[in-house]
């Protein structure tokens, strides 16, 4: 059986190369860092929620749900509903009439995710992104970037391990 020259045309095209010049990842590698992308947008709504309680323990002594919920442009249901994953995943505990509160789990992890923004913020702003911008595209680039493209950010910075 002899292939026609459309169907030779074809194959060979599914066998070539990309054109714009990048070699296509593997598909173990392309899967690898789709699924790091899925676990840190699912991470990212947590790690906000326990930045935002922590900041409003800090600054008022309580985080109600409907300050929660307000500050972060949600509904009180959905709110509600990610504290009890909070609750859940063992970083926040609530008292009736008295709002929640962040476990030593939740504490550690507000304080790891302040301190990432804050490095994130630094490094777009040493770039030349003026810090309004610079403060905002962290929200979104702190809960995907790698510990690597971090130690990366600090020693561009010329800063220790920790800062």
């Amino acid at each position: 059986m002899t292939k026609t020259k459309d169907a030779t045309s074809a194959s060979e095209a599914s066998e070539s190369p990309p054109t714009s010049g990048a070699e296509m990842p593997s598909e173990a590698a392309q899967a690898h860092r789709f699924g790091k992308a899925r676990s840190a947008q699912s991470t990212a709504l947590l790690e906000d929620y326990v930045e935002l309680i922590s900041d409003l323990l800090g600054a008022s002594g309580e985080a109600r749900p409907t300050d929660v919920a307000r500050r972060l442009g949600v509904s009180h249901a959905t709110a509600i509903k990610t504290i009890s994953r909070l609750k859940r995943e063992g970083l926040a505990t609530s008292r009736p009439y008295r709002g929640v509160f962040l476990t030593e789990a939740g504490t550690a992890l507000a304080e790891r995710v302040r301190l990432r923004h804050r490095l994130v913020v630094d490094l777009l702003v040493a770039v030349g992104v003026p810090p309004d911008s610079a403060e905002a595209d962290a929200e979104g680039i702190e809960h995907h970037v790698s510990d690597t493209a971090l130690a990366a950010f600090r020693a561009f910075l010329g800063r220790g391990e920790n800062s």
